[in-house]
C-alpha cells in the first residue's frame, strides 16, 4: 500500500491552495494517448455532505490535467449507492467545460453502498460502445477508478475479476473507513499500484496527483506491438519478454521454449524420463509401477491390483492375468468361475464387523470378499440360504436367511450394507445368530431336514465382551462355526469362536487387502460336495474313500500355504534389496 507524507512545508502549503489550483500548477497537460476513462463515485449516506464537495472538486480538479477529447481522453462519471445513476457516459461529452458542468450539478443517492453492483454497471454497461467506449479491437485502455469510503454490502471480488479479464485496469481508493480486503479485492495487479487509502477526503488529492502521473507514462505492453509469446514485463520507456515456468526464452528475445529437464542427464530414472513444468518425473514401462523412491520400477502384480474376479487363484503374467481352479475342477467358460457346489444345501449367516477399527475403505473390502463366498454358493431357497448380520456395540441383521433367493439379489444387498463404526461386541453378535438368525421364522430351516448350518465370524480384533459363552452355544446348537481374522484379531478368541479342528475352521490374514487368499479355504470347506437332505445317507469319516478325500485336500491345502509362504519370502527379500540400496 502506498502513503505519502505531507510534513514537508511546501507539501503543507501546496495542499492548503485549493485543489482545482493545484491541478493547473501541477505541470503541462497529461498526453498519454486515447483513454477510456470512468469514475465510479460512492454517493452512499456514509458520505457527508461537505465530504462529497470536496470528491466533486476532486474529479473537476482531475480533468483539468487530462487531454480531453474524441481522439484522445473520453471520460464517464457514474455513481452509486443501493443502486446505480450515469452522470454522463463516455460519448455524452468532448469538451471539458460541458464535464465540469455536469459534475457540478451532480446530487449523492445517500442509500447504501452497492460496490459490485456498481462494477457489474461498469462493465456493461459504462464500458460498452453504445455508450462512447471504443471497440477492442481499437486497442484503447479502459481504466476504471474506484472512489468509496466503506465496506461494500454486496460481493465484489468475482466481478472484479470478471471486469479485469475484460481488460479493464481498475484503480482503487479508499477514504477513511475504506475497508482494505475490498480494495484489494477489486483493484488490478500490482497491488502497489493500484490500490491508494487516503485517511480522508481532503487528501484525495494526492491519489489524484499520482494517478495523474501514471496515466502519463506509456505502457508499451498494452499497445500489442511487442509480440512477446508468454509475458510482456514493462519498464520505463521499454519492455522485456518473460516465459512462464518451465519455459526458457529464445534468441530471438520473444519467443519461448519448454525446458527439457531429462536432458541434464542427472535423473537417475530406471525406465523413461518425462520432462514437465516443475521437473524431471520417471516414468515406469506399461506393466510396471513405480516405487516409493520416484525413480525405480516394479513389475506390476496384476493379481492385486485390479479386481481379477477370479473364484479360486488369479496368476500374473506380465501385462495381463489368468484364473486357475484346483484340482478336480474346471474354468468355466466366463474364464474367471469355477465347477460350483451344484448340489450343496446349506443355511449360511455371516457375521460381520462393523466397529470404528475396520474403517470404511477395509470395510468396503470385506464387502467384497463376503460377495465371492457367495459366488461360489448355489444361492436359492432350495439349495444354499445366506443371511448377513453386522455388528459394532449393537448388532443389525442386515437381512435374513429367508429373504433371497438368488445370488444375484445377496450380492446388491451386501454392497447396500452401511458401515457402522463404533465398537466391537463379538459376544452380542453371537447370541443373536444363535437366538435368531438360525430361527424358522427368519428363514433357516427345520432341523428335521438336516441341513447343515453355518457360521463364519469375520473380525479384526479383540472383542470387548465375552465371547466363550455363546460360541459354546452355537456348536452345542449344531452350527459349524468359523473364524475370520484380520490384522489386529486375537488368534485365541478366533479359537474360542470357530469349531474343532481349529486348523480347519480358523483363517488368517495380515491385511485387508491380501485376504482373498483365504477364499479357497473357506471354499472347502463350506461348500458340501453332496446334498445332504432327507434320505441322503451320510458317509462315515472313517471308511477309506472318506480319508483319501481328506488327505487329498489337506496336502492341496498344504501346497497352497507352501506356494502363499515362497511369495512372502520373495517379497520380503525384495523389501530389503530395496532398503540396503537406498542407504
Amino acid at each position: 500500500m502506498r502513503g505519502l507524507l505531507c510534513s514537508p512545508l511546501p507539501m503543507l502549503l501546496f495542499l492548503l491552495q485549493p485543489w482545482e489550483t493545484q491541478l493547473q500548477f501541477a505541470g503541462p497537460r497529461c498526453r498519454s494517448g486515447p483513454l477510456d476513462l470512468v469514475f465510479v463515485i460512492d454517493s452512499s449516506r456514509s458520505v457527508r455532505p461537505f465530504e462529497f464537495e470536496t470528491m466533486r472538486q476532486f474529479l473537476v480538479g482531475l480533468l483539468r490535467g487530462l487531454d480531453v477529447g474524441p481522439n484522445a481522453t473520453r471520460v464517464g462519471v457514474i455513481q452509486y449507492s443501493s443502486q446505480v445513476q450515469s452522470v454522463f457516459p463516455l460519448g455524452a461529452f468532448s469538451r471539458r467545460e460541458d464535464m465540469e458542468r455536469a459534475i457540478r450539478a451532480l446530487v449523492p443517492l445517500a442509500q447504501g453502498t452497492m460496490t459490485g453492483l456498481a462494477i457489474q454497471y461498469a462493465m456493461n454497461v459504462a464500458f460498452s460502445v453504445a455508450e462512447g467506449a471504443r471497440p477492442p479491437e481499437a486497442r484503447v485502455p479502459r481504466i476504471a477508478v474506484i472512489v468509496t469510503d466503506g465496506r461494500p454490502q454486496d460481493r465484489v471480488a468475482e466481478v472484479a475479476a470478471q471486469a479485469r479479464a475484460r481488460g479493464i485496469e481498475i484503480y482503487a481508493v479508499g477514504v477513511q473507513r475504506a475497508d482494505v480486503g475490498s480494495l484489494r479485492a477489486m483493484a488490478s495487479p500490482p497491488l502497489d499500484d493500484h490500490v491508494f487509502l487516503v485517511e480522508s477526503f481532503d487528501l484525495i488529492q494526492e491519489f489524484g496527483l499520482q494517478f495523474q502521473g501514471r496515466l502519463c507514462v506509456i505502457d508499451l505492453c498494452t499497445q500489442g506491438t511487442q509480440d512477446c509469446e508468454h509475458h510482456c514485463i514493462s519498464s520505463p520507456g521499454s519492455y522485456f519478454c518473460r516465459c512462464r515456468a518451465g519455459f526458457v526464452l529464445q534468441q530471438d528475445q520473444r519467443s519461448c521454449r519448454a525446458i527439457d529437464h531429462c536432458s541434464f542427464g542427472n535423473h537417475s530414472c530406471q525406465h523413461e524420463c518425462v520432462s514437465t513444468f516443475a521437473g524431471p518425473r520417471c516414468h515406469c514401462r506399461e506393466g510396471h509401477d513405480l516405487l516409493p523412491d520416484g525413480k525405480s520400477c516394479e513389475a506390476r502384480d496384476l493379481c492385486n491390483g485390479v479386481d481379477h474376479g477370479c473364484e479360486f487363484q488369479c496368476v500374473s503374467e506380465g501385462l495381463s492375468y489368468h484364473c486357475l481352479c484346483p484340482e478336480g475342477q474346471q474354468l468355466q467358460a466366463d474364464g474367471k468361475s469355477c465347477n460350483r457346489c451344484r448340489e450343496g444345501h446349506v443355511d449360511l449367516v455371516l457375521l460381520i464387523d462393523g466397529s470404528k477399527s475396520v474403517r470404511p475403505q477395509n470395510f468396503e473390502l470385506v464387502k467384497r470378499f463376503v460377495n465371492q463366498i457367495v459366488d461360489f454358493l448355489d444361492v436359492s431357497p432350495e439349495g444354499t440360504r445366506v443371511g448377513l448380520v453386522q455388528f459394532s456395540s449393537r448388532v443389525r441383521t442386515e437381512f435374513p436367511l429367508g429373504r433371497y433367493g438368488t445370488a444375484a439379489e445377496v450380492k446388491q444387498a451386501v454392497l447396500a450394507v452401511e458401515y457402522m463404526e463404533r465398537g466391537t461386541m463379538t459376544g452380542l453378535a453371537l447370541r443373536h445368530m444363535v437366538e435368531h438368525s438360525f430361527s424358522e421364522a427368519q428363514g433357516a430351516r427345520p432341523r428335521t431336514l438336516n441341513v447343515p448350518r453355518v457360521g463364519l465370524v469375520f473380525t479384526d480384533g479383540r472383542s470387548q465382551d465375552d465371547v466363550s459363552v455363546w460360541a459354546a452355544r452355537a456348536k452345542e446348537e449344531g452350527i459349524v462355526m468359523y473364524a475370520v481374522g484380520v490384522g489386529k484379531a486375537v488368534e485365541e478368541e478366533l479359537r474360542q469362536i470357530a469349531s474343532e479342528p481349529a486348523e480347519l475352521h480358523v483363517s488368517y490374514s495380515p491385511d485387508f487387502g491380501t485376504m482373498t487368499h483365504l477364499l479357497e479355504d473357506l471354499r472347502g470347506s463350506i461348500c458340501p460336495e453332496e446334498g445332504i437332505g432327507p434320505g441322503t445317507e451320510l458317509r462315515s469319516p472313517c471308511e477309506c474313500e472318506s480319508l483319501v478325500e481328506f488327505q487329498g485336500r489337506t496336502l492341496g491345502a498344504l501346497e497352497r500355504l507352501t506356494q502363499n509362504l515362497a511369495q512372502l519370502t520373495a517379497r520380503l527379500e525384495d523389501l530389503e534389496n530395496q532398503l540396503a540400496t537406498q542407504k
